[in-house]
């Protein structure tokens, strides 16, 4: 832990964590939020899967697109765009009575307008620490995260239960033009500047250790928005209960990230983290109880942050500085590929067969996520006693023969 405030006093990194958390804030309650909200509407999940599976498709798509014109645009501008037309969106969903098919076509703007914090955060990262630190930092930061999985899924259920699902959708857009002024107003945010690539979009997807980190990363997201879906469809909308365990789920990420943030990241670390996942996700669906789907989720939960933890610093020590941003989109898009996935298949299989089905779902994306980093551990980059940082960019310099 001692560490861990070492870096907190790094001028910047605490500022940066907490703008960044609060600005991705929204997009912990806004799955939940949304699910309940349209199941009321139309009384079905298949509904809401495919409205929360057009906004996740939307952010994939955005992903590479909006990080790799921060290297052209700059950061502020695209982040102060998408954002706004982001809020609007979502305050759209909210207040205007739509059909499914119009929810799915909003839902998509959303997704498509979602500002890039992320990629903007893990490329400012090595820029305001050594590279001794980044490891553990990136290990902090998707410990951190957590918290934005611990509360949201709670003040997401409370709210739509006590208030309304409305007013929980729109505190969310609250949180999202909150933290998005926040964030955009830092100085680092104005300093670092990301040069522009000179690659087509795409190339960076050849590094193997990029491609791995978005396959991975997708059947990580799948496994826990399929979770989601299954937890509140045990419990229904009219209790708490499934709030409670989602942040339970969190807490577990929590712990494991803050407990395993040191361990060298050598061409196992991947599917050993993900085994972790896997094994909590098969015990959840033996019962279907409060204290039993919380201790399992809570085992599942210790190798979520280790296992972004590890994407991260895979991705870092891979790439070139310019082409980090897009990098780091592409893991986002697979992620968002995952969410959209996870949240249909679940949805769908809960209509069919019932809650313990969306658990199923949430296992076999787990399972897949493990067996995948095994057979191509030769492509897991071995970083012990390895500098992380980006490889920095060169350029050819004129020089005049006399």
């Amino acid at each position: 832990m001692k560490s861990y405030w070492t870096l907190l006093r790094t001028p910047g990194v605490s500022r940066l964590i907490g703008a960044q958390l609060t600005a991705r804030f929204p997009f912990g309650m806004l799955s939940l939020a949304f699910l309940i909200h349209i199941e009321q509407i139309f009384d079905s999940y298949g509904a809401a899967g495919l409205v929360l599976g057009a906004m996740s498709i939307g952010q994939a798509i955005a992903g590479p697109l909006t990080s790799r014109l921060m290297g052209q645009l700059g950061m502020r501008p695209v982040i102060i765009a998408t954002m706004f037309i982001c809020a609007v969106s979502i305050v759209v969903m909210a207040l205007v009575p739509l059909s499914v098919l119009s929810l799915m076509l909003i839902g998509f703007v959303a997704g498509l307008s979602t500002p890039p914090i992320q990629p903007a955060v893990r490329t400012i990262y090595p820029k305001i620490v050594n590279s001794r630190q980044l490891t553990p930092l990136f290990s902090l930061d998707a410990s951190a995260q957590e918290i934005i999985w611990v509360l949201g899924p709670v003040i997401a259920t409370f709210v739509a239960l006590q208030v309304s699902t409305t007013a929980g959708i729109l505190l969310a857009a609250f949180f999202l033009v909150a933290g998005g002024i926040w964030f955009v107003s830092l100085p680092e945010v104005g300093r670092v500047r990301i040069p522009r690539s000179r690659r087509k979009l795409g190339v960076v997807l050849k590094k193997p250790a990029v491609l791995l980190s978005t396959i991975v990363g997708f059947t990580l997201v799948a496994a826990c928005a399929a979770v989601e879906a299954g937890v509140v469809a045990v419990f229904g909308h009219g209790s708490a209960d499934a709030g409670w365990v989602l942040g339970i789920f969190a807490v577990g990420s929590l712990i494991g990230g803050l407990a395993l943030g040191h361990t060298p990241i050598g061409p196992w670390a991947l599917a050993s983290r993900m085994l972790i996942v896997t094994i909590g996700l098969a015990l959840a669906s033996l019962w279907l109880t409060f204290w039993w789907l919380s201790l399992a989720l809570l085992v599942a939960g210790v190798g979520i942050a280790p296992a972004f933890a590890v994407l991260f610093g895979i991705v870092s020590a891979s790439v070139k500085f310019s082409d980090t941003a897009e990098a780091y989109g592409w893991v986002g898009t697979g992620q968002l590929i995952g969410a959209a996935m996870g949240s249909a298949i679940a949805g769908f299989s809960i209509d069919q067969s019932g809650p313990v089905s969306a658990i199923y779902v949430a296992a076999g994306f787990a399972a897949l996520g493990c067996i995948i980093p095994a057979l191509g551990r030769r492509w897991h980059p071995d970083l012990r006693g390895r500098d992380i940082s980006p490889i920095p960019d060169t350029e050819p310099i004129q020089v005049q023969v006399s």
